[in-house]
């Protein structure tokens, strides 16, 4: 008999999750045998040039593997503004009876009448080691951060923002390389690991101790928008290069010369030489290398960059198209040349 084949087959869940982070961790359960009998997730949004609806990542892995019902209300509290749909919703996920509730970058609060529904809960999959990075954006925080390390969290949920004592956590090291896009890669994997041997000790009748957590080192991770993503060159190199990696895939790092604003996805930071202008925002080399510019402290090498509705493109492919002789100047914030 496989580990997944019977106690699994009696811990009935319920699962949360929006992002491609998540779909990883439903994956990861429905694979290892567990019945998941409903599927919650954001209602669809308008994606791509046309602006067409289209389903998040959890909700298309549900109706592609036959789990039933997803569930897409706009709110899940009856006193909200959206009473119908959270009511319906809720006595939907009453009616079903889950015995255990995983939740993973879903993206709503669950109000008290959800969190106590389910015997054992709600475990939510979060991706900092808490209380540091509680929050919407806790793995674009911690690259924007110069944080080394991060990790994930399996907690069991209360009514406050990730404050939930804690089940399990697990460190995983920031690479100098790491983006938000290869780190998030690696969380949802250990996530989804971590959420399943979890779920496999509720199975087998161990209960699972938690830990509250520490009142020290409590940071929050506020969601990243577009308006963050101009890189401020009178900042120190080091940190701009952590925002570069912080904000991709989204929204992107930004530099506008002229009236053209590229987009840097690779960078890294350089110590100046002596007699090199040190004018924040000046271009101080570009070729095959990269694009070198000063900033407050120490230059910035970019070495991928993308034009407005062009592809990303390695610098010199990207120069042949969009020539930066050393002199030119990068905006600064606030309308400075």
């Amino acid at each position: 008999m496989s580990q997944a084949a019977h106690p699994s087959q009696a811990l009935r869940v319920a699962f949360a999750g929006t992002p491609e982070f998540a779909r990883v961790a439903l994956q990861a359960i429905h694979e290892a045998g567990f019945p998941v009998v409903a599927v919650l997730s954001q209602p669809d949004r308008p994606a791509g040039r046309g602006l067409q609806l289209q389903a998040s990542p959890v909700k298309q892995y549900a109706l592609e593997h036959g789990l039933a019902p997803v569930l897409q209300p706009r709110s899940l509290r009856r006193n909200g503004k959206y009473p119908e749909e959270a009511g319906a919703a809720v006595d939907t996920l009453a009616q079903l009876a889950p015995d255990v509730m995983v939740v993973a970058a879903y993206g709503l609060i669950l109000p008290a009448e959800v969190l106590e529904l389910p015997q054992y809960g709600c475990l939510n999959i979060h991706a900092s080691l808490l209380p540091r990075w509680r929050g919407a954006a806790p793995i674009h925080r911690a690259i924007e951060a110069g944080d080394t390390q991060t990790g994930i969290t399996l907690m069991q949920m209360d009514e406050g923002l990730d404050t939930g004592a804690m089940i399990q956590g697990e460190a995983v090291p920031i690479g100098p390389g790491d983006t938000t896009a290869t780190l998030q890669d690696t969380l949802a994997a250990l996530g989804g690991r971590m959420v399943v041997d979890a779920l496999h000790r509720l199975a087998s009748g161990q209960p699972l101790t938690a830990t509250p957590q520490p009142a020290e080192g409590i940071t929050y991770a506020g969601k990243i928008g577009k308006d963050e993503a101009p890189l401020d060159l009178r900042r120190p190199a080091a940190a701009l290069a952590s925002q570069v990696r912080a904000f991709n895939p989204f929204p992107g790092a930004t530099l506008q010369i002229g009236q053209t604003v590229i987009k840097c996805w690779q960078a890294q930071p350089l110590a100046t030489t002596a007699g090199q202008p040190q004018v924040p925002g000046t271009v101080l080399a570009a070729d095959a290398d990269g694009v070198v510019i000063a900033c407050g402290d120490g230059a910035l090498r970019v070495t991928e960059l993308q034009k407005p509705g062009g592809r990303r493109l390695p610098a010199q492919p990207f120069l042949q198209g969009m020539p930066l002789p050393p002199g030119t100047r990068c905006a600064l914030p606030e309308g400075e040349a």
